[in-house]
C-alpha cells in the first residue's frame, strides 16, 4: 500500500532559483509521482518566477481519480478526471499576499496519458504543472495567438531542462 505524504512547505530561493515557497500534498500515493526536488527544479525554470523580488507561494496538491473527478465537476462543470486545474489566488483589495495560487494534478490521468503519447510520465508530469503555473500567472489559450504564445513559453522552459517538445507528434 502506498503511504501518503502530507502536506510540507518548502522554501526555493537561492541566486540561481526563485524566491518560491512551494507547498506540496499528496494524497495520489507515491507510485509514479515525482518528488517535490523535481517540482521546485520545474518551478526555477519558468523565467516570470525567476524575475520576482518578492517570494511567491504555491500550492500543489496531487490527487487521484475520484478527487480529480469530483475538483473538476465542482469548478468546472465537467463530470471527468482531468490532468491539471489551475486556481489563481486573487487577493482582497489592499492585500499584498505572494500567494500565486493552487494546482490540482490528478496523476492517473497524467500517468495515463503520458503512456498513450508515448512521454515519460516525469516528463508529463514537468509539462502540467508549468502549464498550470502559467494559467496562474495569467496565460491561456483561449485564442489560437495565445495558445501559440503559450505553448512557445511551455516549450522554451522545457527544453531548458532537456525535456523534449510535449507538442511533437509521438510514435
Amino acid at each position: 500500500m502506498a503511504a501518503k505524504t502530507s502536506a510540507r512547505p518548502r522554501a526555493a530561493g537561492t541566486a540561481a532559483a526563485p524566491k518560491l515557497l512551494l507547498w506540496l500534498k499528496n494524497e495520489a500515493g507515491r507510485r509514479g509521482v515525482p518528488v517535490m526536488r523535481s517540482f521546485e527544479r520545474w518551478l526555477a525554470a519558468i523565467p516570470e518566477l525567476r524575475k520576482r523580488r518578492q517570494w511567491t507561494e504555491l500550492n500543489i496538491l496531487i490527487v487521484g481519480s475520484v478527487a480529480g473527478r469530483r475538483y473538476n465537476r465542482e469548478f468546472r462543470g465537467r463530470d471527468y478526471a482531468t490532468n491539471v486545474l489551475s486556481f489563481p489566488y486573487e487577493a482582497a483589495p489592499g492585500e499584498h499576499s505572494g500567494l500565486l495560487g493552487d494546482l490540482v494534478i490528478c496523476a492517473p490521468v497524467v500517468l495515463r496519458e503520458a503512456r498513450e503519447q508515448g512521454k515519460s510520465g516525469r516528463n508529463h508530469f514537468a509539462h502540467l504543472t508549468i502549464h498550470g503555473v502559467l494559467h496562474l500567472l495569467g496565460y491561456d489559450h483561449e485564442t489560437d495567438a495565445d495558445a501559440a504564445r503559450m505553448e512557445a513559453l511551455e516549450r522554451a522552459v522545457l527544453a531548458s531542462i532537456d525535456i523534449d517538445d510535449p507538442y511533437a507528434e509521438h510514435a
